[in-house]
Parts: C-alpha cells; structure tokens; sequence
C-alpha cells in the first residue's frame, strides 16, 4: 500500500488511519525525515503516534550523509519484506516521488560514486551558484535537468557525475536494467486536495514551524553538525539558516518559507500525476470522509485479490 501526494496534504495522518485499521506499519518516504536530529522542519509523526504504529525509515540516517534513491530503495524494500513476514502490511508513505519510483519501479545500476568529482562540483556550486551546475547538467542531459530542480545541489550533481563517469545522458541509463518490486500487488492512494485549501495549510504550517521553534532548532543543529548537513538546506531550515545569517529577517523567512513549500508541492504533484495506477482521493488525509474512502478502496482491492 502507498500513500502519496503533496507536502502538507495530510500523508501521515491517513497512513496512520490505515495503519490501524489494517494492522499495518508505515515506511517513511520523505527523503528529509529520514534524517536524525531534524524534528519541527519535517513534520514527522508524533512521538506517540509512532509509539501506536511502528514506522520504518525515520529517524535513521546521521545528517551528514547522503542517503542516494538507490541507497534508500533497497533499505525500504528490505523493510517492505519484513513487515509482510510478519504478518503485517506495509504501507509506504511519503512525498519524494524519487525515492518511492526508486523502491517500486527501480533505478538504473549507475556507477560508481566519485568523491573528488563530487567535491570539486559541490565547490563550484558554492563558488558560482547551483545554476552553474545545473546548466552543466543541462548540457548532457537535457531532460535529466528538466526533471531536477537546480537548487536539489545533490542530485544535479549526482546526475553530473552520472554523465561524465558513463559517458552516457543519465536518462538514457533510467530506461535501462531496472528491477521492480515483484511479489506485491501495489495500491497506489494519492491525496489531491484543493489546491488553494492546500496552499492556505502549507502557509500555515510554515508560520507554525518558525513560531514552535525552528530558528532556534536550526541554530543547535548548525551548532552540532555545521553547514555540511545534508538536511539543512531543507525548505524550512534553509529559510531559518538566512535569518541567523542576516540575509532575511524572521517574517521575510517566513513567506520564503511558505512559497517554497507552494513550489514543491507544484512539483510533486507534476511528478506524481506521471504514476502509474493511482486512486486519486480529493481531499486532505485527515478528514474523517476521505479515511472512509482509502479504507473503502483498500478492502475493495482485498475482495477483488481473493476473487
């Protein structure tokens, strides 16, 4: 089972409503959840909600590593295997569109990492801006750059290194020699809510975030681990990062905020409209008639499985 859609359109709350009704335990699918220490930024369950329904893929990762699509894809399907040893069903929930084709469909077997490739980019990137990159990218693989924005620095300079090491454009490499999850049959649910209900929740989740603490969140975390933490270029934490910084004062990082979330969530749903076989649900994940919807859906997919 798989619960997708845009940020703040209410993934964690109909996981967990499925979760219980179907003895279930969520894999977290949010490629910034993942990491340790990161809290208000990320909206992740609850202490308590976790404590009810075992999640998977949250909290694990040290944040000065990078967890690649390929890296997290076999963790989840690992997770995903074991979850249905016991008994249980897993429910993959989330908003990196990557990261979940990645664990569904597969990725294309790349080469190998470089890292004096990757840090002589990560410095161009600093020195002349992530547009730079972006347009080297560009060059190689147009439709590679299309499909990935120029400030997700990692992944334009993943695509980069890609390239130059095969020789190849990136995406030619996608269309070949994936391995998609076998075994399972798929539910795809995907939230799609309002999309001004949408952008009025996304705006007040942000204002939230700063005003629950994230300023000074942001300011233990560069304390403990420094700039170079892959999560702290985050929207959200990137925003706080400018106002400890002098760039912008609290409410210009605050509307920054919000319209960096409305962006993404403009992205997602791109992304995530090109998903094979998905049970759109109109509406937020939270409402108490949409659950009725999800749950109607899955058991219908049960009796159709058993027929």
């Amino acid at each position: 089972m798989v619960v997708l859609g845009p940020t703040a359109s209410g993934k964690t709350a109909l996981a967990l409503a499925l979760a219980r009704r179907f003895n279930g335990e969520i894999v977290n699918c949010d490629s910034v959840a993942m990491y340790r220490d990161f809290e208000i930024g990320t909206a992740k369950p609850t202490r308590p909600e976790r404590s009810e329904v075992p999640h998977h893929l949250l909290d694990f990762a040290d944040p000065l590593s990078d967890v690649t699509a390929g890296e997290y894809a076999r963790l989840a399907r690992q997770a995903v295997c074991e979850i249905t040893s016991r008994g249980r069903v897993p429910i993959v929930s989330g908003g990196t569109g990557l990261y979940l084709r990645a664990t569904l469909l597969g990725l294309f077997a790349g080469p190998q990492r470089s890292e004096a490739l990757r840090e002589r980019l990560r410095d161009r990137a600093a020195s002349k801006g992530t547009e730079y990159v972006h347009r080297i990218l560009r060059r190689l693989d147009k439709t590679a750059a299309e499909k990935i924005h120029a400030n997700d620095v990692p992944k334009v300079i993943r695509a980069v290194e890609v390239c130059l090491a095969s020789r190849r454009p990136m995406t030619e490499l996608w269309r070949e020699g994936r391995e998609p999850l076998t075994g399972f049959r798929i539910l795809r649910l995907g939230l799609n809510p309002d999309r001004d209900a949408l952008y009025e929740r996304i705006n007040w989740r942000a204002e939230k975030m700063f005003e629950d603490g994230l300023i000074e969140e942001t300011k233990s975390l560069l304390a403990k681990y420094g700039s170079g933490a892959r999560p702290i270029s985050s929207l959200g934490y990137k925003q706080a990062v400018q106002f400890l910084r002098g760039a912008l004062d609290r409410d210009a990082a605050v509307r920054a905020a919000q319209q960096g979330h409305r962006n993404y969530a403009k992205r997602q749903m791109t992304w995530f409209r090109r998903e094979p076989d998905v049970r759109w649900l109109a509406g937020f994940g939270d409402e108490a008639e949409l659950q009725r919807e999800a749950i109607s859906a899955v058991e219908s997919a049960r009796e159709s499985k058993s027929t």
